[in-house]
């Protein structure tokens, strides 16, 4: 099976197009050689900016004549094993000391108010946490109601206490980028710790799902380069949206307009939806890449793209526009082993089930008995029709053979077709597509369910995924 995987959002280094430039200068006295890394937080994982060696005197120094974009970073210390966060604002001439005896509490960072408000918050954060921890231990081993109520309360207290840090330092310094920070990591609260009915579930759901963006501006490029603006968004997309093309095309759209007046937002927003929809994990999300395509990479809404890249999309995209779930399906002009000619559009029945397949193919001579067992069994008193295709890349050559499965498996019940390569050359000559092209068969079978007006209903399901469908079609149907 082929894969149509870019990696888009993990291969472009956001940088500023103004001249300017930075510093970075690690000092760290434990180490005297090797190799520091200057890094950033991209997604879920460190990406490299600059890579430096380390003096005899522990120093290394990271520069480079740009500037570069606010964010989380961090210093990777020779061996990479050991690693510390700061800030990258507005400053961007940098100084980084580091005691590797106590990474939180003796590492000091100048040149940057940004990273002030950092060591407070992850010093104050620490402490809490080490009191909370105690707490949840002393609760768990309490033998008496008294004690688990007093471990309760505390626990609680200090809970409240850094939910209240963390509000008051936002309040304080609200354009901070610790401000920023913290208002893209909250979580909305929970509307009803206790529902009690479907009603009071689906009042949170709407209430979290309303107010999960709250604290993130899409105006801001500052989080795209933190540890958890990628999960947040990959959880908005696949966890609380209703999976259905059209409602995560309507957020995506919005998204993209608000991030239009920051340039790497958009840019990281644009390559991270074409990567999740150019091979979806839904059937019919595919229709959110071709969306992409036709409104922001066709329009040229996407030019830091390579040659390379937008050939990629675009194939794909073409390969997609003709079999989008609802669409009518193209007509297929094919011919039977006799020559009589037999479309697509000749058959006629309540359903169609298409199927490319290949004498040759391991998978396809398990599928296809399995197919046409469950045909026989039920499909066909229900008005379905199979409509079999000889997908092989020697149509002619592989005749015999295919004539051979058909005859041995006693296929005589389907429409079974074939292109011939005269048909194949016209179409080719009058540069029309092929059905390759027109149902995205790149790997066999592949399998489509069309309607009785031969609206495409499913595609590249299996046999039973395709049961199961039909069955609750044919109950709502009784109903």
């Amino acid at each position: 099976m082929k894969q149509y995987l870019l990696g888009l959002s993990a291969i472009f280094c956001f940088t500023s197009a103004r001249s300017q430039h930075f510093t970075v200068t690690m000092q760290a006295s434990q180490y005297q050689s090797g190799i520091a890394y200057l890094t950033y937080h991209m997604g879920k994982n460190l990406s490299v900016e600059d890579s430096a060696a380390v003096s005899n005197k522990g120093i290394a120094v990271f520069t480079g004549k740009r500037k570069l974009p606010a964010g989380i970073y961090a210093l990777v210390l020779p061996g990479k094993s050991k690693s510390v966060d700061f800030l990258i604002d507005k400053e961007q001439i940098i100084t980084v000391k580091i005691d590797t005896t106590d990474l939180l509490q003796k590492t000091v960072v100048t040149g940057s108010p940004a990273n002030v408000l950092l060591q407070q918050y992850q010093k104050t954060v620490a402490a809490k946490a080490q009191s909370l921890e105690a707490e949840r231990k002393a609760y768990t081993s309490s033998k008496t109601k008294a004690d688990s109520t007093l471990h309760e309360g505390n626990y609680n207290r200090l809970n409240k206490e850094l939910n209240d840090y963390r509000d008051n330092l936002v309040k304080a310094q609200p354009s901070s980028m610790m401000a920023v920070l913290l208002n893209a990591m909250k979580d909305p609260p929970v509307l009803n710790n206790r529902p009690q009915t479907h009603n009071d579930s689906l009042q949170n759901y709407y209430y979290y799902k309303t107010h999960y963006w709250d604290g993130v501006t899409f105006m801001d490029d500052r989080i795209i380069r933190t540890p958890f603006f990628l999960p947040k968004l990959e959880r908005y997309y696949r966890e609380l949206i209703v999976p259905e093309a059209d409602s995560i095309i309507k957020e995506a759209d919005y998204q993209l307009l608000l991030a239009r007046s920051s340039p790497e937002m958009y840019k990281f927003l644009l390559n991270w939806l074409t990567d999740e929809y150019i091979s979806p994990r839904y059937m019919g999300q595919d229709a959110v890449f071709v969306h992409l395509f036709e409104k922001y990479h066709s329009k040229g809404l996407s030019s830091w793209l390579n040659e390379k890249q937008m050939e990629t999309i675009s194939r794909r995209a073409y390969m997609l526009m003709a079999n989008l779930i609802g669409a009518k399906a193209a007509d297929l002009e094919m011919t039977d082993s006799t020559g009589k000619a037999l479309p697509l559009y000749s058959v006629t029945a309540d359903y169609t089930v298409v199927v490319f397949w290949d004498p040759t193919c391991g998978h396809c001579k398990e599928e296809l008995p399995r197919l046409d067992s469950v045909y026989r069994a039920n499909w066909k008193a229900h008005n379905v029709k199979m409509y079999g295709v000889l997908s092989a890349d020697s149509k002619q050559e592989m005749k015999p053979e295919w004539l051979k499965y058909i005859r041995e498996h006693n296929l005589q019940d389907w429409v079974n077709v074939y292109e011939t390569k005269e048909m194949e050359a016209a179409n080719v000559a009058a540069q029309k597509p092929g059905y390759r092209q027109l149902y995205d068969v790149t790997l066999t079978p592949t399998i489509y369910l069309l309607d009785k007006e031969k609206r495409i209903i499913a595609k590249k399901l299996t046999w039973q995924q395709l049961d199961d469908l039909l069955q609750v079609k044919w109950k709502m149907k009784s109903n």
